[in-house]
């Protein structure tokens, strides 16, 4: 494991070993080679007395002492007396310290004597100050570096040379067969821009991806850098505004310049309607930073020139809010529209997500994509790690398809809720509840096939009734409509029927039900009232959400609306009670069945209609 030392502390025990280094080089330039001998003043005094001592060489307080053996000794005086004085009053013998040769010598200093002051007081403080001032010297230059790089784009950048782990190619991207196709004129551009010029083509500057959620927009974007083989500036809308004024402006002008510099080059801004909202809406004004941020990538856009290989490429699932500037020939003037993919696509999508999952034999991918209508790329992804956390999770070194099959559900709705256990009276409820809808839906032309009951708690529900169409249907009839109506209020037909009263479970059915005849009404003009719009959506452009409708249509006309509800509800309850009462023993049957399994497969369900069928 690699350890981070901070720098100051690394300085500072740098500083530590430079001075001890140097106190050891002098302490051993000042130690002495021999340690001479110390006597006391009254040995001195004594030996002066025996005649001993021929010499005495005075330095300060230090005394030097030399025998008439050779020998030598040192010893020590009081500060401020005098040697005679002291000896004296010692009762030294005067005639022979008569006969002593004392001589007087500076005192020898030791290094450190002058040394250690100079270091203390002299050098030590300035390194102290100076290691000080550029520590500020250098946190400010780094200061002065993030404020210039405050304004600076934070974009990321994939597809250039030393980024070839994470390239991506229309190879790893699964179906959107149209849109690619779309996409291959801009790489060709990319790689051969004269044969355009010399035609006098101009290739469109921006390209805008529209789509739902999750349907690989980011994910084509980088893949058309990465058949190009030039750099991809990825940001998103969100990084441009900052609360400081200006900021945005100068990520923009940055990241065109960055772009520019390494041209040819994709700028790709994800999310654009963050930034790129209708203007105008009375908030903020116009001096909004987010409206300058918008204003800049305008002006951007009109300011490359014909030659200029910089494309910009922009992701968002709201189209309807973009502000009509961006939309113009010059800037975005390609749309390319990005739907859910069909059945076909799903299984390579899903062949492509489960390429490095351990899986078994008898997986049965295009089973799987049959099941998943409406799945978008990113939760067909989802529904294979699932499946892989499921198998991992019972110790499994296979996929096997009931994981698969399994994580669908999980997907929908949520995993499953063990722990929520239903009293007798209420798992009996939830039974014939679920009973009802399959019922209905299986009695009435226009609704899709049942897949799976089930009275096991997933996410908020209780129980559910799968229902997976069998084809991809983009468009819906009345009819169609009505069906649904009615096997939304089939669980409640079957409580009443059952137990004589409704139960709060049937709650989110009503919210569901009364809000499909609301839109049959007012946006699908399919009533008694005509083919008329009626509403007007409103939506605060910040938010991004619709949070008023403004009535265009008078009080008697609300009236009539409100009538056509209440009749599309009372007409479809009645066809569901009709339904629950005329095969009460079908009712009977799966609910029992469902008591008892807790879950009905398509194939169990089927075979109890038809039996039903037989009987009567």
């Amino acid at each position: 494991m690699k350890i981070k030392i901070n720098p100051f502390l690394k300085n500072f025990a740098l500083v530590i070993v430079i001075f001890l280094i140097v106190g050891g080089v002098f302490g051993l330039y000042d130690f002495p080679e021999k340690t001479p001998n110390q006597i006391s003043i009254s040995q001195l005094v004594l030996d002066i007395n025996e005649n001993k001592i021929s010499k005495i060489t005075i330095a300060g307080d230090q005394l030097a002492i030399e025998y008439s053996d050779k020998s030598s000794a040192v010893s020590m005086k009081e500060s401020n007396s005098t040697l005679s004085d002291l000896l004296t009053n010692l009762g030294v013998n005067k005639d022979n310290l008569q006969k002593i040769q004392v001589n007087v010598a500076r005192q020898k200093e030791s290094t450190w004597s002058w040394l250690g002051p100079i270091l203390i007081f002299g050098i030590l403080p300035l390194v102290v100050f100076g290691f000080f001032f550029w520590t500020m010297i250098k946190q400010a230059k780094s200061g002065a570096v993030q404020v210039f790089d405050f304004t600076r784009a934070k974009a990321r950048l994939f597809g250039a040379e030393g980024h070839s782990k994470d390239k991506i190619t229309f190879k790893d991207v699964a179906g959107l067969k149209e849109a690619k196709e779309e996409l291959t004129e801009i790489v060709d551009f990319l790689k051969f821009p004269k044969k355009y010029l010399t035609m006098g083509a101009k290739i469109p500057r921006g390209v805008l991806l529209l789509g739902a959620a999750g349907v690989g927009k980011t994910l084509l974007a980088r893949a058309v850098a990465g058949e190009a083989n030039v750099p991809f500036l990825s940001v998103s809308g969100s990084e441009f505004v900052e609360m400081f004024v200006g900021v945005g402006s100068a990520r923009v002008r940055d990241l065109f310049s960055t772009a520019k510099k390494s041209a040819p080059s994709i700028i790709f801004i994800d999310e654009l309607d963050a930034i790129g909202r209708h203007r105008g809406a009375g908030i903020g004004g116009g001096h909004d930073e987010r409206e300058q941020t918008l204003n800049q990538i305008l002006v951007e856009m009109d300011g490359f020139e014909r030659e200029n290989n910089v494309i910009v490429m922009a992701a968002t699932n709201r189209g309807d809010i973009l502000d009509p500037a961006l939309l113009r020939p010059g800037r975005f003037d390609r749309k390319i529209i990005l739907d859910p993919p069909d059945v076909h696509d799903r299984v390579e999508i899903l062949q492509i997500h489960s390429k490095e999952k351990p899986l078994a034999e008898n997986i049965n991918l295009k089973e799987v994509a049959e099941r998943t209508p409406g799945f978008s790329g990113a939760d067909l992804a989802n529904v294979a790690n699932e499946a892989a956390l499921l198998a991992a999770r019972q110790n499994k070194t296979q996929i096997n398809q009931i994981e698969f099959l399994e994580a669908i559900e999980k997907v929908l709705l949520g995993p499953e809720r063990k722990s929520h256990i239903l009293s007798k009276k209420e798992k009996e409820i939830a039974a014939y509840h679920e009973a009802g809808h399959a019922l209905v839906s299986s009695s009435l032309p226009g609704t899709e096939p049942i897949r799976k009951i089930s009275i096991i708690s997933r996410g908020m529900a209780a129980g559910y009734t799968l229902q997976i169409p069998s084809e991809e249907n983009k468009m819906r009839t009345k009819t169609q409509f009505l069906a649904e109506i009615a096997t939304l209020l089939g669980g409640m037909c079957a409580e009443r029927l059952k137990f004589g009263e409704m139960t709060t479970g049937a709650s989110n059915d009503l919210i569901k039900a009364s809000e499909l005849a609301r839109r049959i009404i007012k946006e699908y003009g399919m009533s008694s009232l005509g083919p008329i719009s009626f509403g007007e959506k409103e939506e605060m452009v910040f938010l991004g959400r619709e949070i008023s409708e403004q009535r265009n249509y008078s009080e008697t006309v609300a009236t009539k609306i409100d009538k056509e509800i209440e009749q599309i509800i009372r007409s479809a309850e009645k066809k569901a009670t009709e339904i629950v009462a005329k095969k009460k023993y079908l009712l009977e049957k799966i609910a029992k069945t469902l008591v008892e399994k807790e879950i009905i497969e398509r194939e169990e369900f089927e075979k109890i209609i038809k039996g039903g069928k037989k009987k009567k």
